[in-house]
C-alpha cells in the first residue's frame, strides 16, 4: 500500500505516541461475510484491509483481540493497522482511501455526520474526557482568561465546550490554543498552560508531573444531556462499493465485541501486549471505559437508542458550529450492516 506522506506522518506519530493519544442506514447489500457451515476460511478469498486506530483501550483493544484469536483470519481478512493520534486525521485517510476503516472518539462524529464517512460500529461509550486546570485554579469560570489547550476536533474539544456553556462561558472568553495530543502533555506537565481540554490515559502522564491536577469537568457531568460513544467508521466508497470487506470486518468486530465483553482482563492484557505498554497501565485507561455486550449493541442499534445518541451528538454539533444543518443519523450509521453481520 502507497500511503501519502502526511498520512505515513500522521501513524508515526501515533506510533511514537502510544500512552497520549487516546443510526441504521439503507445500505447496499453484502454477500455473506462468515464462512458457511462446511465451509472454511481458506475456501474464502482473502481481502486486504487497511485499519486505523488510536493507541488506546477504546481504540485498540479489538483490534488487539481479532490478532490474537485469530479471528481476522477466521474472515480471510489479511489487516495491516496502522496508529494515529485522532479520529479526524484517520477521516482524512478514508477520504483519500488510505485506510478503509478506522476509529474515532465522540468529538470526532461530526465528521461522518457531515458526510465524510460512514459509522459502522459503535464501540463503547466514553468516560475519559477532562477539562482540567493547574492547582490553584478551581472553577471553569477561574479559566476566564487563561490559556487553554486542546487538541481540535476531538472529544477533549467537546469536553471543553460543555463545560464553557455550563457556566456561562464560550472559547472567546480563553485563550484557546489548538494542540496535539503530545504537545497538551508536556504544556500541562510544563506550566505553559494553565488548562486543557483532554483524556486518559494522557492525563496520567500528565499527573505523574502535576500530582494536583484539578479535574474541573468530566464526561458523566453530562449525562443526561448528551452520550460520549465511540465507534468504528468506514470509507463512503469502501461502504458503497466493496459490501464483501464490510461485512466481514463488522462480523470479524462482532466477535471481538463479545470476547472482550466476556474476557475484560485477557482484553486489557491483549492490549498491552498490542501496544508494547504495562497492564496496569491498560487498565487504568479501561476504567474510564462503558463496554457493552453484543446483545446489548444489537437491542440499542434495534431499539433506536444509537440513533438517539447520535442525534444528541448531532444537535451539539450544530450548536457548537461544527455542523450548519442538523443530519439524519440513518444517513450516516449503518446499523443495518451492523446487525446484518451477525445473521
Amino acid at each position: 500500500m502507497v500511503l501519502s506522506s502526511r498520512i505515513w506522518s500522521a501513524a508515526a506519530l501515533g506510533l511514537a505516541t502510544a500512552l497520549v493519544a487516546t443510526g441504521c442506514a439503507s445500505s447496499p447489500a453484502a454477500e455473506p461475510a462468515a464462512p458457511q457451515a462446511g465451509e472454511s476460511a481458506e475456501a474464502l478469498e482473502p481481502i486486504d484491509v487497511n485499519f486505523g486506530y488510536i493507541p488506546d483501550f477504546n481504540g485498540t483493544s479489538l483490534l488487539a483481540i481479532a490478532e490474537d484469536q485469530g479471528i481476522w483470519e477466521k474472515y480471510a481478512l489479511n489487516v495491516e493497522t496502522l496508529s494515529f493520534t485522532n479520529g479526524p486525521l484517520q477521516i482524512q485517510a478514508l477520504g483519500t482511501g488510505d485506510l478503509d476503516f478506522g476509529y474515532i472518539g465522540p468529538g470526532a462524529m461530526w465528521l461522518p455526520a457531515s458526510g465524510q464517512a460512514k459509522v459502522v460500529a459503535i464501540n463503547t461509550l466514553g468516560k475519559a474526557d477532562r477539562v482540567v486546570a493547574q492547582p490553584g485554579i478551581d472553577s471553569i469560570e477561574d479559566l476566564r482568561g487563561q490559556t487553554v489547550a486542546v487538541p481540535e476536533g476531538t472529544s477533549g474539544d467537546m469536553i471543553l465546550t460543555l463545560a464553557l456553556a455550563e457556566a456561562g462561558m464560550t472559547k472567546d472568553d480563553i485563550e484557546l490554543v489548538p494542540m496535539e495530543p503530545s504537545a497538551i502533555v508536556a504544556a500541562l506537565s510544563s506550566g505553559q498552560v494553565q488548562g486543557a481540554g483532554f483524556w486518559y490515559p494522557g492525563l496520567a502522564t500528565v499527573k505523574e508531573n502535576v500530582p494536583d491536577l484539578v479535574e474541573l469537568a468530566q464526561n458523566t457531568d453530562f449525562v443526561d444531556q448528551i452520550a460520549f460513544p465511540t465507534a468504528f467508521v468506514a470509507g463512503n466508497d469502501v461502504v458503497a462499493n466493496e459490501g464483501e470487506k464490510v461485512q466481514r470486518v463488522l462480523a470479524a468486530l462482532r466477535e471481538a465485541i463479545d470476547y472482550r465483553a466476556s474476557n475484560p482482563e485477557d482484553a486489557i492484557a491483549l492490549t498491552a501486549a498490542f501496544l508494547a505498554i504495562s497492564e496496569e497501565q491498560v487498565a487504568a485507561d479501561a476504567g474510564n471505559v462503558q463496554i457493552m455486550s453484543l446483545a446489548e449493541l444489537d437491542e440499542l442499534t434495534e431499539d433506536g437508542t444509537v440513533n438517539t445518541w447520535l442525534s444528541g451528538m448531532v444537535d451539539y454539533f450544530v450548536g457548537a458550529g461544527k455542523l450548519t444543518e442538523p443530519a439524519d443519523p440513518a444517513d450516516f450509521y449503518t446499523g443495518d450492516l451492523f446487525l446484518g453481520a451477525g445473521e
